[in-house]
């Protein structure tokens, strides 16, 4: 317990799935959460959920892929917390097609989200972290390291994310801010419900090498998100956690 207390977070995409937990697990560990998300009933759900565990946390709504609503949720946290010490950039989008059927308004809404999301969070949130240090965890896949079908636009933007954590390590080093990348595998959460839980040989496909008979689960995705968030990740700087149960082992 306590592992992150007195520190101040952000988690995007917070209002369901892996940003949730994260949020959830951070709160629970001492850190004061920001929650952001497009969703504002959800991402209110899980910051009263957090409060009446007896955590801290707040709600901004929050478009990732806009500048001025970035430029908010700095503003805010500004005022509200007078600093931030750990940015998990957690929203993503997923749109299952081969890049050659991709339209190009879909592959921009996919890189809008899962890229310039991220780096308009780094550049909105470097100025309040860069005086005390913190840490970036940006949520990227295993699909940042490995290919797959029907899912070229999805690739491309995580692995745009890895590439990109480890330029931000070698630039943010000077203000003490550790940037890392977080690489789940095939998790169980409301966006990919429908394809783990549906007819067997869908289930199988997406599973694909996953070495566990059973799909992550997003707490044990967050832990790595703990880990990088506290301080026992302090000589951990621009490398990437793969929580993935041995699929790209295989």
């Amino acid at each position: 317990m306590d592992r992150v207390k007195g520190k101040v977070a952000l988690v995007t995409g917070g209002a369901m799935g892996m940003g949730k937990t994260h949020s959830e697990t951070l709160a629970a560990e001492g850190a004061m959460v920001f929650v952001t998300d497009l969703n504002e009933e959800g991402g209110k759900a899980v910051v009263k959920g957090i409060q009446d565990a007896g955590g801290k946390a707040e709600f901004i709504k929050h478009n990732a892929s806009s500048e001025a609503d970035w430029a908010n949720v700095a503003a805010t946290i500004k005022a509200k917390a007078g600093k931030l010490d750990v940015l998990v950039n957690n929203a993503g989008i997923l749109i299952l097609k081969p890049a050659h059927e991709t339209e190009p308004d879909e592959w921009d809404q996919v890189f809008n989200v899962n890229v310039k999301g991220v780096y308009l969070g780094i550049r909105a949130c470097v100025p309040l972290m860069k005086d005390a240090g913190g840490s970036i965890v940006n949520i990227s896949s295993i699909y940042g390291i490995v290919g797959a079908p029907m899912a070229g636009a999805y690739i491309a933007s995580k692995g745009a994310v890895r590439l990109m954590t480890k330029s931000c390590a070698v630039d943010l080093i000077q203000y003490g801010i550790r940037v890392n990348s977080v690489h789940p595998g095939v998790i169980d959460t409301p966006m990919t419900k429908d394809l783990l839980h549906g007819d067997l040989e869908t289930r199988t496909a997406i599973m694909g090498a996953t070495l566990f008979d059973r799909p992550c689960r997003p707490e044990e995705v967050s832990q790595a998100v703990l880990f990088l968030a506290s301080d026992d990740s302090s000589f951990v700087h621009g490398t990437e956690i793969v929580v993935d149960g041995g699929y790209t082992a295989n």
